[in-house]
């Protein structure tokens, strides 16, 4: 069957890209094999940010004598949190599948898993399809370590873990990225006793040591304990729950395992290879700056290019690649300001360089550092833990990067990304005028701390 278009994942960039194609008149047919909206809707923003809500609220009411209001005893259900959740990530779901429907009949959705076949040759739920134009985004899946005995063992990855309706007593993470870190804490915060293991020498090991280790300190202050710069032997099961050997020889004992050390492109069941679509070492599909694969009329946006796994970087690729195809796209994915944040508390943020990058890459830049407790709306909250930093171009007066440590860092963050992404001057934070008391105006604050910016 010959359509003019066909999408391969329902995901952030899927979508968008799926419906405003059928909506500038292209036949165009759309195959997801799981469930509407991909990773982000499903398994991973949504539902995680929705259940890490009802940890905080549990965490605020332990607190809340620090602030001089007594609340009793706290006690989670996390049945409920997990019913919660699973409405959430229900109405979102719905919320997906009615812009589809809302594309009208030039949009087909196949419920069925896509496999190239041959050069922009796709088949699903039977059927082959043909187009002049191809786009893959496929996401990416947990990585599952060669971790002897793990077989053995009912371990859990981001997915299964939410679905638990019982606390655990004792919650062994391996891994101390992103995933990790915000699981950890989100369990921490429900009750269960939570040790993290982690190969680096640091949590969060792509920032720099004095980011990590605001977050370790605040880790450690919620009892969270952190065994770093060990590695994994092997795990197997111990009664009801599981033991974890460290090639160092040391044991700890979990009632559950939650793996998380990374994620993995969803390329290896697609067909590349009789498609021409080449792959990395790492699984990736390669693409160009436009998206464009090896394979003439094929494109690839999202996790599956390897690139920066955010769900604002897929729905950004797409918009971008949406405008290419259009053939009135101005922008690439060259040369673009990629924001961030990891969703713990302090939460951490940044964009562009860290200050380990630029020295690694002999980039010049002024420094500038600050102590969340710097700012006046952080005492008053009792919320000061954190810290942020600056690097400027010594030339140019350009931001080359900012990390935030601290209470809505995500937030935070966006007074730098347009001045960043626009090479505008870090002066027009200076001359604006920020209300008081905020924690916003510790971005200015930070500013002025550079000495060109000093005030007399």
């Amino acid at each position: 069957m010959d359509v003019d278009v066909i999408v391969i994942g329902s995901g952030q960039a899927g979508v968008p890209l799926a419906t405003r194609l059928a909506r500038d008149g292209k036949r165009v047919v759309l195959a997801e094999r799981d469930q509407p909206g991909g990773t982000c809707v499903n398994y991973g923003c949504t539902p995680t940010k929705t259940m890490m809500a009802s940890a905080q609220a549990a965490h605020d009411a332990r607190r809340a004598a620090s602030l001089g209001v007594d609340v009793g005893e706290v006690r989670v259900d996390l049945s409920r949190v997990v019913a919660r959740k699973d409405a959430m990530v229900h109405e979102w779901r719905a919320s997906v599948e009615k812009s589809i429907a809302g594309a009208g009949e030039r949009l087909t959705l196949v419920r069925a898993h896509a496999r190239f076949t041959g050069e922009r040759q796709v088949e699903m739920g039977g059927a082959t399809y043909r187009a002049e134009t191809v786009i893959v985004n496929t996401g990416a899946r947990p990585a599952v370590p060669p971790l002897d005995g793990l077989d053995g063992v009912p371990w859990l990855d981001n997915r299964r873990v939410m679905e638990l309706t019982e606390l655990p007593v004792h919650l062994l993470v391996l891994g101390g990225g992103y995933v990790g870190c915000e699981f950890a804490q989100m369990f921490r915060r429900f009750g269960s006793r939570v040790t993290i293991v982690g190969s680096a020498a640091h949590l969060l090991d792509r920032e720099d040591a004095d980011v990590s280790e605001a977050v370790q300190d605040a880790f450690g202050a919620e009892g969270i304990e952190m065994v770093l710069g060990a590695s994994a032997k092997s795990v197997a099961r111990d009664g009801a729950g599981v033991r974890l050997r460290l090639e160092d020889g040391r044991e700890m004992e979990g009632s559950h395992l939650l793996v998380a050390v990374g994620r993995k492109p969803n390329t290896d069941d697609l067909g590349c290879e009789a498609a021409g679509i080449r792959l990395t070492e790492r699984g990736a599909i390669e693409v160009d700056d436009r998206f464009a694969t090896s394979a003439e009329g094929v494109y690839a946006v999202g996790d599956v290019t390897g690139g920066p796994q955010f769900t604002h970087t897929a729905w950004d690729d797409g918009r971008i690649l949406f405008d290419l195809l259009q053939g009135t796209g101005r922008r690439t994915a060259a040369g673009r300001t990629i924001p961030y944040a990891v969703f713990t508390d302090p939460q951490v943020a940044r964009a562009g360089l860290s200050e380990t990058d630029a020295r690694k890459d002999g980039v010049a830049y002024e420094l500038a550092t600050m102590p969340f407790s710097a700012i006046a709306r952080a005492w008053e909250t009792g919320r000061s833990a954190g810290m942020m930093k600056l690097l400027l171009d010594p030339q140019t007066e350009r931001i080359l990067g900012v990390t935030i440590v601290g209470a809505e860092a995500g937030e935070l963050l966006h007074a730098f990304v347009p001045l960043m992404q626009s090479g505008t001057s870090a002066r027009a934070i200076v001359d604006a005028e920020f209300v008081h008391p905020t924690f916003a105006e510790g971005v200015q604050s930070l500013v002025m701390r550079l000495p060109r910016y000093k005030l007399s």
